[in-house]
Formats: structure tokens, C-alpha cells, sequence
């Protein structure tokens, strides 16, 4: 059934686009125009519906997502905003308009998470969202009908249900120095029965993940599956230089071996977390630990994995070296992992198999989630 209604929704929107790119052909929802009707799924196992929703005086409804640094800039402000007006008669929905396949894994390289249905569970769940979180990535319809630009994108509907402001939540990105508090202004406004001062502002933020950017994912894979994969060999002194990280990048190191279960697993996830960060402050490195002779296996591995990252196989037998010349406190089992901070010093280790999820708050939560 899923199938069906993506293969739908991709032809209405190939017919909806045609000759345009979708910045272009989206127009966002005219003053005045009645909110369009929806259908979405909750992150908290409902359905929600423009109905759901009549006892209000007021309803905001807020386009924005997941992975977007703008969009997690505003998430603590849109949640005061829905504590301070619930009790007054505003409806709040968030609506996510983004299909997770049009994400290129680059663009997720301020988050932990795309945009996904699940995903938006888990982000939902670890901010304590007090609003409903509703998710329109599988057809995009809803999206369309509103037109939002950017995330975040506010809408608020007065009690006849007539858009009355469309734009942005305030006009500071980092919550520093806001001289213009729209979002709060049209609220004011439309409870004490009056004008909503400012109707339309420019949003700022992500673009709209729509279906058909899907090419620009393909691409960006095949473009990466094309990088050079090499491996040099590194011996004890170098490991410490390693270790030493004389950078201002965060170093990811993970230490394998080609005869090791859970490397083999994990390192997948491990290449997809380069392909995430590697455009910020962050650098991810691989150790094999496989004996020396075993140099034409570790490449063929690596190349299988389309690792691009540099890549190093320890030059000695010796384990004992190894361990202590990148992390004494290793107890020997692999795959270990470590995150060494600008400069030296570990402020992130795993011993055995990774939880991505884990290592990507680890690294989000040092590089940080906004562009300010």
C-alpha cells in the first residue's frame, strides 16, 4: 500500500513540476485562503486532521524537520511559544514535509538523525515535544497544498480557519537581539480580535526535501563510490601522532581487523557518519589491526566499503604497541572506537560494536547542531 501511494504521489508531483524546479513551482498559501485539509500520522500513534483542531481560536501550523540546523535553532523557542499560548486557544501542529530519500547524507552533517518517520519518533521523544509532530515525507501532499519554502515555515489560521501569517518564527536565527517577533506578534494580534501587523515575512532555513530531489542523492553516492581508497602503513610513533591530534578537527579513529564479526558490521555505518560530518571540523580514520602480511586483504575490504577516509594498517605484530601508542585504556577487544577532541584528549570511546545513533549524538553534540 506504501508503495502504491509514493508511486501516486511521485507522478502528481512530476506532473506538478513539470518544467520547474520545485523552489520554483511551490507557492506558499495566500492571506486570506482557507487551510487545506490533511490526513497525517503522529509520532504519537494518532492521525491527525484539520478537525482535530476546531475548538481553537487559533491554529499555527509549522512546516520544519529533523536534520535542518535552522530548524533544531528554533525548536526551543516553538516549544516556549506552545507553553505560553496553548492555555490561551492556539492550536500548534508540526508538520515534517521532507521525503528522508531526497536527503543527501552531506545535508545531515548537523544532526543525527533524517527525516524519517521514525527518526522524527526519536527526536520528538529526546526534545519532549509538547505539540503534536505530524509526517507528510510519504506523499507530500499536505506540503504542496501549503507551500512552504523553507524549514521552519509558520502558518496561523484564525478561528474561521483563514491564513492571517505566513513566514518566519522571529528574525534571528540564534535567538540573540530578535527586534522582530512575527510568529508571536500575528498570535497576539488575532487573540485580542485585531490586524496581524505584519502578514508575510521570508522564511529562512533548509529547503523542502521533495521527491524529486532523489537524483541528487543518487549522484552524490556515486560520486563518493568513486573516490580513491588507499591504505598506508603506520607504525607506533605514528599512531601517537595520530593520537596526538594536532588539528582543529574532531578525529574519529576505529580500530579493526578483515578476520573481526563486528567490524565487518559496523564499518558500513562508519563510512556513512565520514560522509555525514566530514564537510564540518571532523575527520574519521581507520586502524586495521590485522598482521602486517594481510595488506591486500585490508585493501579489498576497504575498497568494498568505498572508504575514502584515511586509512592505516599497523605496520607490527605487536598489540601491545598499538594499544598503547592510541589508547592505553583499551582493553584489546575489537572494533574499538575513539573520538579525539581538537588537540588531543579522548572525549569519546566503545569497545565492540557501535550503536550508530550513540557516536552521532557524540559527534553532533561536539560539533553542534546550528550554524551560530
Amino acid at each position: 500500500m506504501k508503495s502504491i501511494m509514493r508511486t501516486c504521489a511521485a507522478l502528481f508531483l512530476i506532473s506538478f513540476f513539470l518544467g520547474f524546479a520545485a523552489e520554483d513551482a511551490i507557492r506558499p498559501l495566500q492571506i486570506g485562503a482557507a487551510a487545506p485539509d490533511f490526513n497525517l500520522p503522529g509520532v504519537d500513534g494518532k492521525h491527525y486532521t484539520l478537525k482535530d483542531f476546531a475548538g481553537s481560536r487559533v491554529l499555527a501550523i509549522i512546516f520544519t524537520c529533523n536534520h535542518c540546523p535552522t530548524a533544531q535553532a528554533y525548536e526551543d523557542r516553538i516549544m516556549r511559544l506552545v507553553a505560553d499560548y496553548r492555555a490561551k486557544g492556539v492550536a500548534f501542529l508540526a508538520i515534517s514535509p521532507n521525503d528522508p530519500h531526497a536527503v543527501r547524507l552531506d545535508e545531515l552533517g548537523y544532526s543525527d538523525l533524517n527525516d524519517s518517520f521514525p527518526e522524527m519518533k526519536i527526536r520528538a521523544a529526546d526534545k519532549k515535544y509538547n505539540f503534536p509532530y505530524v509526517y507528510d515525507g510519504e506523499t507530500q501532499l499536505t506540503s504542496v497544498a501549503y507551500g512552504p519554502t523553507a524549514t521552519p515555515h509558520v502558518f496561523v489560521f484564525d478561528g474561521e480557519r483563514k491564513l492571517q501569517y505566513q513566514g518566519r518564527v522571529d528574525n534571528s536565527e540564534n535567538g540573540r537581539n530578535i527586534t522582530s517577533a512575527d510568529f508571536r506578534n500575528a498570535l497576539d494580534a488575532l487573540l485580542a480580535g485585531h490586524e496581524v501587523p505584519v502578514k508575510t515575512t521570508r522564511p529562512f532555513g533548509c529547503s523542502i526535501k521533495w521527491a524529486g530531489k532523489g537524483d541528487s542523492v543518487k549522484r552524490s553516492l556515486e560520486k563518493w563510490a568513486a573516490e580513491e581508497v588507499t591504505v598506508q602503513a603506520i607504525d607506533a610513533p605514528g599512531l601517537r601522532e595520530l593520537a596526538a591530534n594536532k588539528t582543529e578537527k574532531y578525529r574519529l579513529i576505529n580500530m579493526w581487523a578483515t578476520w573481526c564479526g563486528p567490524c565487518i558490521v559496523e564499518f558500513p555505518e562508519l563510512v556513512t557518519i565520514n560522509r555525514m560530518y566530514r564537510g564540518r571540523p571532523f575527520e574519521f580514520v581507520s586502524v586495521s589491526a590485522d598482521d602486517p602480511e594481510r595488506g591486500r586483504e585490508v585493501l579489498a575490504f576497504l575498497k568494498r566499503q568505498q572508504a575514502s577516509n584515511p586509512n592505516y594498517h599497523f605496520s607490527s605484530p605487536d598489540k601491545d604497541a598499538l594499544a598503547e601508542a592510541l589508547d592505553p585504556k583499551w582493553n584489546g577487544a575489537l572494533p574499538h572506537t575513539i573520538l579525539i577532541k581538537p588537540g588531543g584528549g579522548i572525549v569519546f570511546r566503545h569497545t565492540g560494536e557501535l550503536d550508530p545513533l550513540e557516536l552521532k549524538r557524540a559527534i553532533v553534540g561536539y560539533l553542534g547542531r546550528t550554524y551560530q
